[in-house]
C-alpha cells in the first residue's frame, strides 16, 4: 500500500488516519468496497465502479454521504499524491452507526466514512496454477455477490490454495455449480465457445468479466453464461481469470491440467483487445488534459 490515503475529503498518511474504534464497521464488518485499475494515473472503469459500489451498499445496509463526481475528485486527488502510473485502487464505505445488539450512536451526523487507498499494480504470475478449493459459496445469503470488507472467508479460502502451492482457486456454490475463483471471475473456451459462470451462481458482477463479455461480442466468439459444473470446467481447451487487478490472465495449470497459449488462442485474443481498450482509455485521458 501506498504512503497516503483518503479518509473522507481529508488527505494524510496512513499510519495517521483515524477511524472510530466503535462503528458498524469494526464491529459488524458493515461496509463494501470496490477495487480501481490504475492507467497512466487515471482510474479505469470508474462510472462502472461507482455504481456497483452503490448497489452492494444498498443491499448491504450502508449508507452514502459522497458523491460520485465529490468521490472520483478525491481519487484522482490521493493517485497524484502517490504518484501512480500503474496501480490500483480501493475505495471503501464503512457504515458508521450501530445497530442492533450493540447499539451504539457516534452522534456524528455522517452515515459512513469514506477511505480510499492505492497500492502497485498486483503481479500477475506467469504461469497462474489454479486448485479447487475445499469451501463453498452459499447463493442464499443476503450478501451473495456483494464485495463487503468482512473478506475473511475469501482470505482462508486463497490462504489455503497458497498453502498447497496454487495462485488461486476455483469455488463452488451449494448446488456444485462453479461460481468463479476466490478474488477474481472465471472463464474458460471449450471448441471455440467461451463460457463463464452466471450471477445466479454467486458469481461477482466485475466490471473486467463485463468488459470482456462485450468485447466477445465485438470479436464474433460464441458465449455462454450459465450454471456449469467441476466435470465441464476440466474438459476445458482454455481457462483465464479476470479482476481489475490481474486484467485477463491465462491460467496454465488447473490441477492436473496443463494449458499452454497457442495461435488463435481465445484468451490471448480477449487480452489484446482488453489492452487496446486501457490503451484507448488512456489517449483520452490525455487528449484530455491537453
Amino acid at each position: 500500500m501506498h504512503r497516503h490515503v483518503i479518509l473522507n475529503n481529508r488527505l494524510s498518511e496512513a499510519t495517521k488516519a483515524r477511524l472510530p474504534a466503535v462503528n458498524a464497521a469494526a464491529l459488524y464488518g458493515r461496509g463494501v468496497f470496490t477495487t480501481v485499475a490504475v492507467y497512466k494515473g487515471r482510474p479505469f472503469l470508474w462510472d462502472a465502479h461507482w455504481t456497483r459500489l452503490l448497489a452492494h451498499a444498498e443491499r448491504a445496509g450502508v449508507e452514502c454521504d459522497f458523491g460520485d463526481n465529490e468521490t472520483a475528485l478525491m481519487l484522482a486527488r490521493l493517485i497524484e499524491a502517490n504518484e501512480v502510473e500503474r496501480g490500483r485502487a480501493r475505495v471503501q464505505l464503512l457504515a458508521r452507526a450501530v445497530r442492533g445488539r450493540w447499539k451504539f450512536e457516534s452522534g456524528d451526523a455522517g452515515a459512513s466514512d469514506l477511505l480510499v487507498m492505492t497500492a502497485d499494480a498486483w503481479p500477475t504470475p506467469e504461469s497462474l496454477s489454479l486448485t479447487v478449493s475445499p469451501y463453498r459459496m452459499n447463493t442464499h445469503s443476503p450478501l451473495a455477490g456483494v464485495k463487503t470488507i468482512s473478506r475473511l472467508e475469501h482470505v482462508l479460502a486463497w490462504e489455503e490454495a497458497r498453502a498447497r502451492d496454487f495462485d488461486e482457486a476455483v469455488l463452488t456454490n451449494e448446488r456444485g455449480e462453479v461460481a468463479g475463483t476466490v478474488a477474481a471471475n472465471l472463464f474458460w473456451v471449450k471448441q471455440g465457445t467461451l463460457y463463464t459462470p452466471a450471477l445466479a451462481t454467486g458469481a461477482m458482477a466485475g466490471t473486467t468479466r463485463a468488459q470482456v463479455i462485450e468485447l466477445a461480442g465485438e470479436l464474433a466468439v460464441p458465449f455462454v453464461e450459465g450454471a456449469h459444473t467441476l466435470h465441464e470446467l476440466g474438459e476445458a481447451d482454455e481457462i483465464f481469470l479476470t479482476s481489475s487487478s490481474l486484467g485477463i490472465a491465462p491460467v496454465a495449470a488447473f490441477d492436473y491440467h496443463r494449458y499452454a497459449a497457442h495461435a488463435g488462442s481465445v484468451a490471448l485474443r480477449l487480452r489484446e483487445a482488453f489492452r487496446q481498450l486501457t490503451l484507448n482509455a488512456e489517449d483520452a485521458q490525455q487528449r484530455g488534459r491537453e
